[in-house]
């Protein structure tokens, strides 16, 4: 199985002024940052920060300490999941509140979805113990019509150089309804605990250069920090297999990977639809240029996002907008589109915008 992961370390705020930038790889899935065989981290050794930004960094995460320690008295398995998420980067939680613990909670809530389940896929003991076969059972039974369960088949297939058991995931996610990697509801999770408790003055006092400088940015900060590790499948096998020449050489797999391109580009992710873009421009060359219109119109959504995310560390009422709209739980590229739309920013890429940067 190859699930993606993407942090943004704390100190790179303090460290370069900009949290946000958003990474050519985004949308470019077949890249090196897709390569690797289990979960996969893209971090770097730390930056170096200056004692007063460390100061602020440590009451950061006091504050997101403080968080995990009283949603947890919540029932409620968004709030519990959001408190998960929180507790995940701390190794010497309390017993009872570890991601683990508070995952089961919330998979285990009156009224959960799969979005729990879906986080626990990396809770595993080593490489061979990956997906966790409880969670998969679970999403493979509920969320049989969700093609991102069917991709993580894919992704382990190709992980195990088995070809047949490759394409056998790809008809199963060709036939599937939808794609949802949950981002969006893990977010709203999150979104909700963040506004339990206040920041305390300490995780603003003497911000500088970009970041956070008031209570709704730090919230904001915390809450798109935390949810950067979010699993996703790794989409490059499926790149792979629905390559042109590789479609060639098994003619079969053709309607699946136009199928599924399609169900991808409506799906809940920028780089899914990227990925199904790329695959139809790919398979379907009447279509090329327009197809090619749409990636560089989602290049350019994805760019001015970013660019909106960064300024709403220093604007509370950007940051609380894009709060209020992360918690009412639609997913990850309906949150892009509203926040755009919302700031009177146009969704189609101008004549000279090249590739959106």
């Amino acid at each position: 199985m190859r699930l993606v992961v993407i942090p943004v370390l704390l100190a790179a705020l303090f460290a370069t002024g900009s949290a946000f930038a958003t990474p050519a790889a985004q949308l470019a899935p077949d890249s090196a940052a897709t390569s690797s065989p289990a979960i996969t981290s893209t971090a770097g050794p730390a930056p170096k920060v200056s004692p007063a930004d460390q100061k602020r960094i440590d009451a950061i995460q006091q504050y997101q300490h403080d968080l995990v320690n009283v949603v947890a008295l919540r029932a409620e398995p968004d709030y519990l999941l959001g408190a998960a998420i929180l507790a995940k980067p701390f190794t010497d939680q309390t017993p009872g509140l570890d991601f683990d613990a508070l995952s089961q909670r919330a998979a285990a809530a009156t009224g959960a979805g799969p979005a729990a389940e879906w986080t626990r896929l990396g809770v595993c003991k080593d490489k061979s113990d990956c997906p966790n076969a409880k969670a998969d059972a679970y999403l493979k039974k509920h969320a049989a019509g969700n093609a991102a369960i069917w991709l993580v088949d894919l992704d382990l297939a190709a992980a195990n150089k088995d070809a047949a058991a490759e394409r056998k995931a790809l008809a199963r996610a060709a036939s599937a309804q939808t794609y949802d990697d949950y981002y969006g509801k893990v977010l709203a999770g999150v979104g909700k605990a963040v506004a339990v408790l206040p920041p305390l003055a300490d995780t603003t006092q003497g911000a500088h250069d970009g970041q956070p400088d008031n209570g709704e940015g730090v919230r904001l900060f915390v809450a798109i920090n935390a949810t950067q590790s979010h699993l996703r499948p790794d989409l490059g096998p499926l790149v792979e297999l629905c390559g042109k020449d590789a479609v060639a050489r098994h003619a079969g797999t053709r309607a699946d990977c136009l199928k599924l391109a399609h169900t991808l580009q409506w799906g809940s992710s920028p780089i899914a639809r990227a990925v199904g873009l790329h695959i139809q421009a790919e398979l379907n060359p009447d279509d090329r240029a327009q197809d090619e219109q749409a990636s560089r119109n989602l290049a350019w959504q994805v760019h001015q996002y970013s660019g909106l995310l960064q300024r709403a560390l220093t604007d509370p009422s950007l940051a609380s907008q894009w709060l209020m709209t992360a918690r009412n739980g639609g997913t990850e590229l309906s949150l892009i589109l509203a926040t755009l739309r919302a700031n009177q920013i146009p969704l189609d890429a101008p004549a000279d915008a090249g590739s959106g940067k």
